[in-house]
């Protein structure tokens, strides 16, 4: 016969199970947690940008084929918009919460996050000239915390890309006399643009008009200035404040019957003429394979510094047509995309 007390407590072992079970949920799901590594994507752009929503998920599915899963990983996403006090708040919760690794882009934000932290490894996707810029000792080897993709390829210190920008818009626009490069003064890559662009558009005959930007007014007023006179071709170079403002400066140049190339394929998107860059797709790609081997204990400093491999020429045929500009179809042929 079953003692008094097993009688009564029977019905309830249930229940002291349920009880244990509960107590003891938060620590597995603790330890679970404590066992997964954590990454920062920091981007200084607006929360739901499409395009740059795109590039994110490239990378995350990128690091998901390297086996790292929701299980092995947590992703630790803010978004700032280009304000750079909102940049190092959100650099300085990642680096406290903490992460591993910091994967972000822009050649504005990489010295705050590097700023906010010394030890925590940064891996960086668009930084147009890392060495020169002071971001990293050298593209073999980095040193410090730093490495990741550039988003310019450079042959002896200069790179094609600024050059290749103007012939593609004198061959859509071979009427042009002029041509006008809009720049944030607060991007350092500014001065290497702007140099290369002058070098280059007098190369091609082309009168070169160099113009900073701070604001929006700022760029209704460089182009307004810049179209009272005909013949004239616009560059928009890849910056934050730029990208910002993709759709003023789209509608501002419509409105002129402005010819421009662009560094990134959503102002084409967006209605721009065209765009000529590297795939920026792929390098955020390429930029999940930086932070596996971090993740695996390799360290940056030793991670040489790698640069574009793929780039993309996007056309707006519509846009063409309505500023009366035929497209040659040998360029029809070259291009990667052609938006209707």
């Amino acid at each position: 016969m079953l003692p008094f007390w097993h009688k009564i407590c029977r019905p309830d072992r249930r229940a002291v199970l349920l009880a244990l079970a509960a107590v003891l949920a938060p620590t597995a799901l603790a330890a679970q947690d404590a066992a997964r590594r954590r990454i920062g994507i920091l981007m200084p752009y607006a929360a739901g940008d499409a395009t740059l929503l795109r590039r994110v998920k490239a990378f995350r599915d990128a690091l998901e084929r390297l086996g790292w899963t929701n299980d092995r990983l947590a992703v630790v996403e803010r978004w700032t918009g280009d304000d750079l006090k909102t940049v190092e708040a959100a650099a300085t919760e990642l680096v406290s919460s903490p992460v591993q690794v910091i994967l972000t882009t822009g050649s504005r934000v990489v010295p705050i996050v590097q700023k906010v932290t010394s030890t925590i490894p940064i891996v960086f996707v668009g930084v147009s000239d890392p060495v020169g810029q002071g971001l990293v000792a050298g593209l073999a080897r980095p040193g410090g915390n730093t490495t990741g993709i550039s988003q310019l390829e450079f042959t002896d210190g200069q790179s094609p890309l600024v050059g290749k920008q103007l012939e593609l818009i004198q061959r859509l626009a071979p009427a042009a006399t002029r041509a006008m490069l809009i720049f944030s003064p607060e991007n350092p890559a500014s001065v290497f643009h702007a140099r290369t662009f002058r070098q280059v558009a007098e190369a091609l005959g082309l009168a070169p008009v160099t113009r900073p930007v701070r604001t929006a007014g700022d760029i209704v007023e460089a182009l307004r200035d810049f179209a009272r006179d005909s013949g004239g071709v616009l560059v928009v170079p890849s910056d934050l404040t730029l990208l910002a403002n993709r759709s003023l400066i789209v509608s501002r140049a419509a409105d002129l019957r402005l010819p421009a190339i662009y560094s990134d394929d959503s102002f084409v998107h967006s209605g721009g003429l065209v765009s000529y860059f590297a795939d920026r797709d792929d390098l955020f790609r390429r930029a999940a394979g930086f932070v596996d081997r971090v993740l695996r204990g390799e360290p940056p400093a030793t991670m040489p510094v790698e640069q574009p491999t793929a780039y993309e020429l996007t056309l707006n045929q519509r846009t063409a047509g309505r500023l009366g500009l035929p497209i040659p179809p040998a360029l029809l042929a070259q291009a990667d995309e052609i938006v209707d």
